[in-house]
Formats: structure tokens, sequence, C-alpha cells
């Protein structure tokens, strides 16, 4: 389930991105570990990468739908996420540049505005990348209050004033595609901007990083309709269905960089000695290290199943919109407790400056906060849980979507509205079909928290309260975790040891998560009673355990190590 440069064993149908592949894991390996951390170290510009890029058509390829590019180009959600995971497990500055690239394409493959997909084809075609002008320094990414405008002139043309913060790419992209509101009418627009244009200033870079995340303000900045990509209701949609897209993929951001961290991790922690015996030898490193991969497989298994119900959704089937937040949320965050476990094992290891995992250790931390809080996602993921628990729909079965096709259908999602009616397929029919111990108990828990929901729902007090509601809903996430897990499970022949080890940790955390709603302060009695029967201890099985250990988790040890 790992990936592996030095063995890649992923075989796409798609001969051509196989190569892209190869041809990437031959730039960073030829680039090696110490340039690599040299340029993070001196903060210098990817421009080698931006070359190689450029020089293999890979964005064009990827990032451009077949009606404006060749024979291989589409927007393939299954293709887009795998190279996610392999630019992060190099670093995520490089997958930085790529990221806001498609967040910055998103708008403009939804436009009505031909010229416009015309220009951007044409762009990446010439190796450019692109930029997303939505959040503001004052109001972050509360696109309510934008205060970037656009005034119309006499002649039919308009200015557009304001600034915007925290924009990736937006020192180097020839279209940056800007969020706004009409300063007569109030209503909604986007537009693309050039960072070229001398009314165009790119006052900085808000971090301290390789990457160069922007603040830039237009100053009378003349736009004509040919650089308007949409007004009104279909502004707003725009942007917040891009957001639907990009925020995927921070989830996989997540996945490289704790793969690659997990390989540094066992090869020292496997040839160090303390105490006249091995750091792997020790139990609780043992545990630390059974924990880490366990949670990355399962972070894999419901990214990849989330691609799934993108690469299906119609106006019919919207469930996505539920599992993307999820990715958002939950395996960034996962993501966050690898690094802290094998942070754990290898200790000042960590902080050594030739190392991958200090870098990561570093980045990990960003992927929860941006596109969204963890906070932000959850109060999104909270719309969608009566419908889930309550009212299941009915949908044909979805199988693995590896296929080579286009995913238009995510520039045509239609309104951000009615998110509370989207159905789900029944969640129970999925936990029912796995008779693992844990499986079973995490059933119980969920029965409890269903319980919650029926008999003590949230009053109208709660309902106002957002600690409380937060609380909730990572306990509603957790279900929605572990059912795509099965899903995938399945699919990819995951052992049962293995899985049922994935649900030790859920049962944890679902207990964890089950004090934390009995802590809060307005709580109630008997649900703080349900909350109590929700904490449960994981079913011990000691050699399931040793097997899990010696068969997926020490056998990583010699598998992986960047070229210097």
């Amino acid at each position: 389930m790992l990936l592996n440069p030095k063995n890649y064993t992923i075989e796409h149908a798609d001969e051509h991105f196989q190569e892209i592949i190869q041809k990437t894991i031959d730039f960073f390996e030829g680039k090696g570990i110490k340039k690599i951390k040299d340029d993070d170290h001196k903060r210098i510009w990817y421009a080698d990468f931006l070359e190689f890029v450029k020089a293999e058509n890979i964005f064009a390829t990827l990032l451009r739908p077949t009606k404006y590019g060749d024979k291989n180009s589409r927007w393939d959600t299954w293709r887009i996420a795998h190279y996610n995971e392999l630019l992060a497990f190099y670093g995520l500055a490089y997958w930085y540049t790529w990221q806001v690239s498609i967040l910055g394409l998103g708008p403009i493959w939804m436009t009505k505005n031909e010229h416009l997909k015309q220009r951007a084809a044409k762009q990446l075609e010439a190796g450019e990348v692109f930029a997303f002008g939505l959040s503001e320094r004052d109001h972050g990414a509360d696109i309510y209050s934008t205060e970037m405008s656009l005034s119309p002139q006499a002649d039919g043309t308009f200015k557009a004033n304001g600034s915007k913060y925290y924009i990736g790419n937006g020192n180097v992209a020839k279209m940056v595609s800007t969020f706004g509101k009409m300063s007569d009418s109030g209503d909604y627009v986007s537009f693309v901007a050039n960072y070229q244009h001398e009314n165009y200033e790119c006052v900085k870079n808000v971090v301290s990083s390789q990457s160069y995340v922007a603040e830039y303000t237009l100053k009378d900045y003349p736009i004509t309709e040919e650089d308007i990509l949409a007004r009104g209701r279909d502004a707003w949609d725009a942007v917040l269905n891009t957001v639907n897209i990009g925020k995927y993929n921070l989830g996989w951001a997540s996945i490289g960089m704790c793969t690659h961290a997990i390989y540094e991790a066992i090869d020292h922690a496997s040839q160090r000695r303390l105490y006249n015996m091995y750091v792997t030898d020790f139990p609780h490193v043992k545990q630390l290290f059974v924990d880490a991969y366990s949670r990355l497989i399962a972070m894999k298994l419901f990214a990849l199943r989330a691609a799934d119900y993108m690469r299906v959704a119609s106006p019919e089937d919207k469930r996505y919109l539920l599992y993307n937040p999820v990715v958002k949320m939950k395996v960034t965050t996962q993501g966050e407790e690898v690094i802290n476990l094998l942070w754990d094992v290898i200790a000042a290891k960590g902080f050594e400056k030739d190392t991958f995992f200090e870098m990561a250790a570093r980045d990990i931390r960003a992927l929860p906060k941006l596109e969204g809080t963890v906070h932000v996602n959850v109060a999104l993921i909270l719309k969608f849980m009566a419908n889930y628990f309550f009212k299941p729909g009915s949908f044909p079965a979805v199988d693995t979507q590896s296929q080579m096709k286009e995913d238009d259908f995510l520039f045509n999602q239609g309104p951000t509205r009615g998110l509370g009616k989207i159905r789900f397929h029944d969640y129970k029919a999925v936990y029912d079909s796995v008779n693992l111990p844990n499986v079973k108990l995490f059933r119980k828990q969920i029965r409890l928290l269903k319980l919650l929901l029926i008999l003590a729902k949230p009053d109208e007090k709660q309902r106002k309260d957002i600690d409380f509601l937060l609380a909730l809903g990572e306990l509603f996430t957790l279900v929605v975790y572990g059912q795509l897990i099965i899903e995938n499970a399945k699919l990819y022949g995951i052992e049962d040891d293995l899985l049922d080890q994935i649900f030790d940790f859920m049962v944890r955390d679902f207990s964890n998560q089950a004090i934390q709603l009995y802590s809060k302060t307005s709580s109630r009695k008997i649900q703080m009673r349900l909350c109590s029967l929700m904490v449960k201890k994981p079913v011990v099985n000691q050699e399931r355990f040793i097997r899990v250990w010696e068969k997926d988790v020490y056998a990583l040890k010699d598998q992986y190590s960047m070229n210097a």
C-alpha cells in the first residue's frame, strides 16, 4: 500500500502517466536529499522543478481537460491523487505550487468564458503555474466579507482595487483567479489578473519558506469582459466548488510526507542500539510503529476511496461532498499523529538538518490549517449527519475508479446549496459485512452515538455551542472514516490482522472523543451517561499485533532510502 520510489509497484493503465511518475522520481532522486534539504534551509525558489515540469509538459497533461489539450490531457482525479502523494513524498514546497495551480484553475475550468479557458490551456502548454486569490488579510477565508472590488467604468471596462493574502504562486502566476464584489451592486464577481501588470503589486512573501505565499494588491487594475470568470451566484459557487475539489489534495500531501518519514524512522530505529538492544526490540517502540503504520494505511485507504466517490459523482450522487472534507480534516490530522508517534521513537534524530523528517515534522502542521481549518470542515461535516444516520439512500455499488476518464462533473457541480438533502448508502451494511473483534466493538460505539442522537440530541443551547458541536462532529467523522476504510480494505485485499489493528486505534480514538464530549461545559446528564458507555478498551490480541509488526511494519526496514 505504501509508495516506494525505488520500487514503484502501482500499475497505471495510462502508460503516459506511468512515464510521468518515473520521470518525476528520477528528477528528485537525481537531485538527492542533500540538495533538497539545502534548498529548503536556504529558502531557494524551486525553479529547477518548474523547469522540469515545463520540459515534460506535466501540469499541461494532468491539469488540462482533453478538450483543451492533447490525447494525454485530462482532469483525472486518480492521476491527480497519486501525483499529489509523490510530490509531497519529496517535499511540501513542490506539492504546494501544484496544489495552488489546481485551485487557480478551478474557476477557470468552471467558467462560461471560453476565451479564458483557451488562455489557460496555452499557459499550461507554456509551463506556467496558476494562483487562487480568495483569502484576505483582515478576513481570512470569510469570503462574505471580501473587500476586493470591481468598479464599472464609462467605457464598459472595470477597475479592480483591493488586496489578497496568503496566495500561493502569487509572485509568478499570469492568471490569478481573483474573487471580489462589484462596487455598485455588491454582487460577487471573479476575474483573472496577471502578476506582470504594472497595477499588480506583489507586496511580499508572508511566510519564511521556499514556497512563495503572496500578499498582492490591485490598484486601479484594468479589467475587461474577457477577464471576467463569473458574476453573482455563479462566482460564489465556482470558488466554493473549487475548494471542494482542492481540499481533497491536502490529505494526499500528508500521506506522501508520512510515507517518507516512516521509512526514515524504521531504518534509524532498527540500526540503533541502546542498553544492549536494538530500539525496535523495545515493546513500546513496536507499539508506536504499529500505531503509526496502521494510521497511515487507514489514511491512504480512506483517501483512495474518497476518490472513487468523486469520480462517480453526478447531480444525483454528491456523497463526495461529505468524504472530501473528511479527507481534508481527518487525514491531515492523522498525519500529524503519525509524525508525532514516529518522533517519539527517533527523538532527537527528528531535529537533524540532513533528514527528511525534520522537514516533514515542520510542514505536516500546515495541512490541517489550509483550505479551511479543521473546525470549519467539522462544522460542514455535521450538516450531513442526520441523513447519514437516519435516511439512507439507494445507490449502485462503486468499484475502484482507476479507469482513464475525464472527471468533468467536478467542473459542473452546480449550486452549493442543499447539503442537508444529500443521501448516503447504508453505513450499517458496510460495518455488518466485517466480523472482526474491534470492528464489532466499534459498531457498539456507533450504536451508542446514534442512541445519543435519538434520546439526547443537542438542545437549542447546544446547537449554538460550537465547542459542543465540534466534539460531536469528531465522533461522527470517525464513523464515516471507518466505513470507507472497510469498503476499501475489501477492494485492496487488506488482511484481517491489519484491518482489526486499524480498528484497535479507531476504538481508542472514539473513546477519547467520547470523553471530550462528556467533558463539555454544556453536556447534559443523559449525554454524559451515554458518552461514558462509549468508552471501550480495544480487544487485545498479542499474536495479531506481532504478525502486523513483523509482516507489515518491520518489513519496511531497508526498503527505501533517498539518494544522497
